[in-house]
């Protein structure tokens, strides 16, 4: 099966219409992806699917990245690809002149993981199996040979890797029955974005425990006063068996960041995500220290597997929030994952945005299966919009996550909604005037 082009386009949603994903960074946010189809010469049209997550503009600049790397998948059989599944992550991940555009971080690494996960959305199609069904069904040296282990060897070397893939074997089978019948747990973000009312923020979290959520986050960093009202609120309607989990993305400085959950921190959160610039290693590892026992969880915008070694090197984190985009899309998430495992540090992947919820329960449940064996501490995020726009959507019930069904790796989204989302000449964006168009609108 030959890979015989790649289409890519910039779709884009108008949630700053209803402040839909709105935190202390992203006052407005149009959540929008790079959006990638592989197309091959398979006599049943089978393509393969991906994205890479955006937040409004800019995202022209992620597909003229994808544009770049074009060269590199197309022409090739998806047998060479998967192969020489590390070799060819690495064309992408430092290929000869865009390197220098990265390295392994930024634009060049969202196109990376975009075309990758599509690489393996077509992959699990080929074999009809869901993508978290693949990866647990390989066996651990084809894992392994997925990885590139080039910066992390001397945390995690590759017989390391491998001895504990084999480890867990036992009992696969019985963890991947649990998650057919009874689904992965959730927390939800939906109740608690920044530029909701305190009406609406104490109306929703009362619909989310209702619908079996037992862990809520809400967003702060915009003034700690505020910030303090608002959890008061959610506590009250949460009650003390109700878990709260708080994500200030960033706002904060280390210093600031101390203070604020010595006053955020008599709400008893369970933690706080991104408390200061993902970049800031030993930054984590002081708040951590001096914050504890209130957990520090990021990940988000940790943009390689180099990082993250650092972060749990340094003992910086007590949870780790892999993004399915934000990394070279699903080698390097392998990586990060089997890093975590030997650091006792529980996956809790970011999900949210533009088909993040559907790309990340591949990851967790997989992670479950084959590597940690475990859910204690481990949740799921759940943001419970613009899953109608994908042909098999994330489904959450009862507050789990329900096992992926169909083959793929969940992203690929329905002809109408790319059409009627393109930027800039889908209808939802050439129907609306400069008084409508949301701050987020123009290109």
């Amino acid at each position: 099966m030959r890979i015989v082009s790649l289409d890519v386009r910039d779709i884009r949603f108008p949630t700053s219409l209803s402040l839909d994903g709105s935190d202390a960074m992203h006052r407005s946010p149009d959540y929008s992806c790079a959006y990638v189809v592989l197309r091959t010469d398979s006599p049943d049209g089978l393509e393969g699917s991906g994205l890479t997550f955006t937040n409004g503009r800019g995202t022209e600049v992620v597909v003229a990245a994808v544009r770049a790397l074009e060269h590199l998948v197309v022409g090739r059989t998806l047998e060479e690809i998967t192969g020489e599944m590390a070799t060819f992550w690495r064309s992408l991940a430092s290929e000869d002149q865009l390197r220098w555009l990265g390295p392994e971080k930024g634009v060049i690494h969202l196109a990376t993981g975009v075309i990758v996960n599509a690489v393996w959305d077509l992959w699990a199609k080929s074999e009809r199996k869901p993508l978290f069904r693949l990866l647990a069904g390989l066996e651990p040296e084809q894992l392994v040979a997925a990885i590139d282990f080039r910066y992390i060897e001397d945390a995690l070397s590759r017989d390391e890797a491998l001895d504990m893939l084999l480890s867990m074997r036992a009992g696969r089978e019985e963890r991947l029955a649990e998650i057919l019948a009874s689904g992965y747990p959730a927390y939800t973000t939906s109740a608690g974005w920044l530029g909701y009312g305190d009406e609406k923020i104490a109306r929703l979290v009362s619909e989310a425990a209702e619908a079996g959520f037992t862990h809520v986050k809400m967003k702060v960093g915009a003034d700690t006063e505020s910030d303090a009202r608002r959890a008061a609120l959610i506590r009250e309607v949460l009650g003390t068996e109700g878990v709260l989990m708080m994500d200030a993305n960033q706002a904060w400085g280390v210093d600031e960041a101390i203070a604020a959950m010595a006053v955020l921190g008599k709400y008893d959160p369970w933690w706080i995500e991104e408390p200061t610039s993902p970049d800031d290693v030993l930054g984590h590892a002081r708040i951590r220290r001096e914050i504890a026992p209130i957990r520090v969880a990021t990940g988000e915008h940790v943009q390689n597997r180099v990082i993250f070694k650092q972060l749990f090197q340094a003992e910086a984190i007590d949870v780790c929030q892999l993004d399915a985009c934000r990394v070279g899309g699903v080698n390097e998430a392998l990586a990060i994952i089997l890093l975590a495992a030997k650091f006792g540090i529980p996956i809790c992947p970011h999900a949210g945005g533009v088909g993040l919820c559907e790309y990340v329960q591949h990851l967790a449940m997989f992670d479950y299966i084959a590597v940690s064996g475990s859910l204690e501490d481990r949740v799921v995020e759940w943001v419970d919009h613009l899953h109608e726009h994908f042909r098999h959507p994330a489904v959450v019930r009862d507050g789990r996550y329900l096992a992926p069904q169909a083959a793929g790796y969940s992203v690929e989204m329905l002809p109408a909604s790319l059409d009627r989302y393109e930027f800039p000449t889908g209808a939802a964006w050439s129907e609306r005037s400069p008084t409508t168009a949301p701050v987020g609108a123009s290109g």
